[in-house]
Parts: C-alpha cells; structure tokens; sequence
C-alpha cells in the first residue's frame, strides 16, 4: 500500500495544508498525500489569508484571466457580489474552490459574465495554486477533470437557484438556504454525522443574495424558528445557522404561489 505519511520536508503549515485538501477539498479528497505533495508542489507563500471584506479578485475582467485557483482553507465564507446591483452571487465555505471560471484553460475559456468582486465577508485562509501547477495535474488525472466540470455545474446551479426567488419573503430566504444546501451537499462537506446542515451566515449575506433588507431577513428566520425548519446556533458564532427540518424548507422553498402560515408574523 502508498504510504500515507507527509514528506519530511513538509513541516508545520504545509503539513497541515496538506492533510487538509486531502481531507476536506472536493478536489483533492481522498488523494494520497504523498503523491499530492509530489505533484502539486505547495510552498509556503501560497498559504494566504484574507480579512473581513478584503477582495481576493475581481472576476470576469475583459481580456483579463487569473493565475491561480483559489482552494479555500479555512474561516469564511468567501462571497461573490455582482455590479452594479451589489447582489451576492456566490456563497463559499472551506472545500471550496474560486477563479476556476476566470483560468485560461478548459470551460473557462467558455465562461463569461459581469465583472464581480470576490471578497472575504471573515477572515479567510486560501490555497494558491497557480495556473501551471494545476494545468500538470488536470492533464494527468481523469477524476480531477470529472470533479473540475462538477465546480461549474454547481456554480451554475447555485446561481439558477437564486433565480427563482421570488418576492415573498419565506420562499426568498428558503431559496438562498436550499441553494447552499444543495452545494455543500454535492461538494461533501454536509450534512454532519446526524443530518443537520451547519453555516456561518449572517443575515446581511442573506439579504443580499435574496435582494430583501435585513429586517425582514431577521423575521423570516424567527419565523423559521418558531415552526422548527432551523436553529440559531449561537455557539458557533452570532451568525450560526443550523437546518433542522429539510422537508419543510422544501415545502418553502416550492411555495411560489401559496403561502405559509405562519408570515407575516403574529407575534
């Protein structure tokens, strides 16, 4: 059998970063790590982090294309807000990857859109993997191909999602929670051990991907609470979100014409 042990010369951060990707990135999970040190070839410098609101790159730039992918680490999320709306578009959590849509090779030679900021909303820990590093590789193995068309397709998905928002409140959070459920279900980061789904989101990044303010942001999810389809997790942060009852956020999520019971709020 492969050794599984990191190369001695892969000490502290490195390490760790490695173990990582092989552990948690939809990219690289379940890679050998030594075959992985071998051939993506990951110094130091590449480690970076990301604070609050600080922009990692500016996407879809005419005649512009980018250097590295973008592998998230750790923290977040990382989001994509879209001009001249200021909408987010793109909501990513560790295992997660950016600017694959703006590499001069394979379906982002296909992909084109609006000029959009790619920007921490918390601090952030990002894995640069430059263009050339990453070109080897996808040359070389068939899976990472497989699973690089999947990046665009959930991209894709997750933004045809937000599409059917409607303007009814309930449907428009339950579009943007089933969207993300949706994502990090494919990605295989979620759901946990007992089938509860788990995000650091704050209510400013669901008011803006549902184009509602704050408020009534709050209200749908106090809402949302009461009849049990989630739980505010204050343990894991102010912005703690735990889904508990799938079934009846699908029920939301599906309702575009009807409604529910219990919004406007009686109390």
């Amino acid at each position: 059998m492969p050794s599984t042990r990191i190369p001695d010369s892969f000490t502290g951060p490195l390490s760790q970063v490695l173990q990582g990707l092989v552990q948690d990135s939809y990219l690289f999970r379940s890679w050998d790590p030594v075959a992985l040190a071998g051939e993506l070839k990951v110094e130091a410098h590449q480690i970076e982090k990301f604070y609050a609101s600080q922009s990692l790159f500016t996407a879809f730039q005419p005649e512009k294309s980018l250097q590295n992918l973008y592998v998230v680490l750790a923290g977040g999320p990382i989001i994509i807000r879209s001009s001249p709306l200021d909408r987010i578009i793109g909501i990513n959590y560790p295992g997660s990857c950016l600017g694959m849509r703006n590499l001069p090779f394979s379906y982002g030679l296909l992909d084109y859109a609006f000029p959009s900021l790619v920007e921490a909303y918390k601090t952030t820990t990002v894995l640069r993997v430059s263009l050339e590093a990453f070109q080897e590789l996808y040359r070389n193995h068939e899976s990472l191909q497989h699973r690089y068309k999947r990046l665009f397709e959930l991209r894709e998905k997750f933004q045809y999602h937000l599409l059917n928002c409607s303007a009814y409140p309930p449907q428009a959070v339950a579009t943007v929670l089933k969207a993300l459920v949706y994502q990090e279900q494919e990605l295989g980061n979620q759901p946990d051990s007992s089938g509860i789904f788990s995000f650091d989101l704050p209510i400013d990044i669901i008011a803006r991907a549902s184009q509602l303010n704050p408020r009534t942001v709050e209200q749908v999810l106090k809402g949302m609470t009461q009849v049990g389809v989630i739980q505010l997790h204050p343990e894991a942060g102010n912005d703690g979100l735990l889904i508990r009852d799938l079934e009846q956020l699908d029920e939301i999520y599906g309702n575009t014409r009807g409604k529910v019971s219990w919004w406007p709020l009686s109390r």
